[in-house]
């Protein structure tokens, strides 16, 4: 590659008397980085003897600290070359072979000679332009000394005016400064009161919701405790087994209550970490449903599709088996007895998406925008009971899993989510 360089050269008396007796260094450098050719103002620069300086990488003349960023940009000058200065706005620091450091400016181009993607640098030392402006503004310093010298003695011989001027300033500032608090108190306040409307009204609706919520499960297990006293009595087990399961469900439902509290207040509180872990996903998902299976609703059953390249994925379980538990659950609560609930998991593009279809009432248009938020229902859920922070946890776990959860409804036929995870 120097060789076909060299004959380039070689081969324009003009051009070879420019690169030698150019003012400035120039460098020529492959692909690679590394030098094919350096005209000689570049090697006294650099302190090297002729010829030195060819076969070595660039990055040898910079610092150590510059090394892995100057590959970098090596390779986006590669592959979108255009004349440029290097360093805009910054100062460049190149180094010597006896490894002095000093300034420079770089200005670069590029050129193809026999084929061969050649940039040239164009390397001005300035050191000497340093030592001036240091110079200069040593000057200037000694100038400002010199001024604030002269302005003490004007201060001196007209003190008087100045203190009234300092004064004046000070009151000035003073009122600035009282102006300036008053309105960062009355923001304060505003934000202040901003935030207590908005608990007060999150209070307001947590209070009507778990009071409803619970009064209705705990009135259930109280009657239904009562007539089992009733039954026993009459030894009529038919019923006192019809009402045991009934505080059964009962209890079922206030503890899916709590648990929605209790995620919800480790979520806002920052307390749920990741924890990836190796895991059997289809065994994962089997063991989920057989959990739900006494929960859903009569005649209601769940079917599973999977279309995996491999069972084992790197995921939280954990995180996972609380997403798909409030999907699902979700599915029966909103579908009728007899239904089914499809769960249909895929990879693609190294991203697990599961779906959860359902046969339900599904969900008004008019409600859709609202539907991750904290204690929102659906205008068509009637007296089905629930808290309507289900959606809210779940949009907030698969934010933790850094994925995505979106949805199709139609209103009297049923709801499908899809979550999208990505794969580590």
């Amino acid at each position: 590659m120097k060789e076909a360089i060299q004959v380039a050269l070689s081969s324009s008396d003009t051009f070879r008397e420019i690169f030698q007796g150019s003012a400035e260094g120039i460098l020529m450098v492959d692909e690679a980085g590394i030098i094919q050719l350096a005209n000689p103002v570049s090697e006294r620069m650099f302190g090297f003897e002729p010829g030195e300086l060819a076969g070595k990488y660039v990055e040898a003349l910079l610092p150590l600290r510059y090394h892995a960023r100057h590959v970098h940009f090596r390779k986006m000058f590669h592959d979108n070359p255009a004349p440029r200065r290097m360093g805009a706005g910054r100062e460049l620091m190149a180094l010597r072979n006896d490894g002095t450091e000093f300034p420079v400016e770089v200005s670069l181009s590029y050129k193809e000679i026999n084929k061969v993607f050649v940039v040239v640098a164009f390397i001005i030392d300035i050191s000497e332009r340093r030592k001036a402006e240091e110079q200069l503004k040593r000057s200037e310093e000694e100038l400002l000394v010199y001024a604030a010298e002269l302005e003490k003695k004007v201060h001196i011989r007209t003190e008087a005016l100045n203190r009234l001027v300092e004064d004046l300033e000070k009151a000035n500032l003073f009122l600035q400064e009282q102006i300036a608090e008053r309105k960062k108190a009355e923001e304060e306040t505003r934000k202040a009161l901003d935030r207590e409307r908005e608990l007060n009204e999150l209070k307001s609706r947590f209070v009507s919701i778990a009071s409803h919520e619970f009064r209705t499960p705990l009135s259930s297990v109280l009657s239904s405790a009562s007539l089992i006293a009733q039954y026993k009595a009459k030894g009529d087990y038919d019923k006192i087994d019809k009402h045991v399961l009934r505080i059964k469900s009962s209890v079922n439902h206030l503890t899916a209550i709590l648990n929605d509290f209790l995620s919800l207040g480790r979520l806002e509180e920052g307390r749920v970490e990741i924890m990836r872990e190796l895991i059997d996903y289809p065994e994962h998902i089997h063991e989920i449903v057989e959990e739900l299976k006494p929960l859903l609703k009569d005649g209601q059953h769940i079917v599973t599709e999977f279309s995996l390249a491999d069972n084992k994925l790197m995921t939280d379980k954990r995180v996972i088996r609380n997403i798909l538990f409030n999907l699902i659950s979700n599915a029966s609560k909103y579908s009728a007895d007899h239904k089914v609930i499809y769960i249909t998991s895929t990879i693609a593009d190294h991203q697990l998406k599961i779906s959860i279809r359902d046969e339900g009432i599904g969900i008004p248009d008019n409600d859709l925008k609202h539907l991750f938020e904290r204690f929102f229902r659906a205008s068509n859920v009637t007296n089905i009971q629930g808290t309507g922070l289900g959606l809210n946890i779940v949009k907030r776990y698969v934010d933790l899993l850094q994925g995505s959860i979106d949805f199709s409804s139609q209103e009297g036929k049923g709801s499908t989510f899809t979550v999208t995870l990505p794969l580590t």
